[in-house]
């Protein structure tokens, strides 16, 4: 199944679902909140139905929020006319698609990064569309650094029958912490903060710079 036919067949259920761990979100957004600034133009990527976009448009001066998921981004829209909410433009974006625009001075990215096929080409891609010292922050379901439990085990057999079933997304990779952020440096990212969020399963927060131009 192709991704973007899987998130629109499931952007309904997906948009009403709780959030797993309220907690944890919380306290990502109340990290990420440090990073940004009132004059930011801002692109999320991957940003589901808008949920997190319309938490943070108050802390910068434009957000575009962008999905491949056609009815991710309608759902989105509505609850941004609903909640009053001018600053963010939804568009549709595939990343690691086509080149996106440049000059962001941040990119955001939650909760995605562990679906694109190609994360090496998607980081240059994603530092491409940044100015010189823009931060990327991005949070990121990882597998945990010590012996794996035997739910995350078996996921390498549950997955592929979920597939089967259309309950489940066609590419899903989970990375260790250390080998995510070993991705980072490689596109040529510096950091400024990691966190777990929640510890277990890390849930792993980034938020990296790329650097200054010499």
């Amino acid at each position: 199944m192709e991704a973007a036919q899987f998130w629109n067949r499931v952007a309904a259920s997906y948009a009403r679902s709780p959030i797993a761990d309220t907690d944890a979100y919380e306290a990502t957004l109340e990290r990420v909140r440090t990073h940004l600034k009132t004059t930011d133009h801002a692109l999320e990527l991957g940003c589901g139905t808008g949920t997190t976009a319309l938490r943070l448009a108050d802390a910068v001066d434009c957000y575009t929020a962008s999905d491949f998921s056609s009815a991710m981004l309608e759902i989105g829209r509505e609850k941004a006319r609903a909640a009053h909410i001018t600053n963010v433009d939804f568009r549709t974006v595939e990343l690691g698609g086509a080149q996106l625009e440049e000059g962001y001075d941040v990119a955001l990215a939650f909760n995605v990064l562990h679906l694109v096929p190609d994360l090496p080409a998607a980081l240059e891609q994603i530092r491409g569309a940044l100015r010189p010292g823009g931060r990327f922050i991005s949070k990121t379901p990882c597998w945990p650094d010590s012996a794996v439990p035997l739910k995350y085990r078996a996921l390498g057999t549950v997955l592929p029958i979920m597939r089967l079933l259309g309950k489940a997304p066609d590419f899903v990779k989970l990375r260790p912490v250390a080998e995510l952020e070993q991705l980072f440096r490689d596109a040529g990212f510096d950091f400024i903060e990691v966190g777990d969020y929640p510890k277990h399963p890390p849930s792993h927060l980034i938020v990296a710079q790329k650097p200054l131009a010499h």
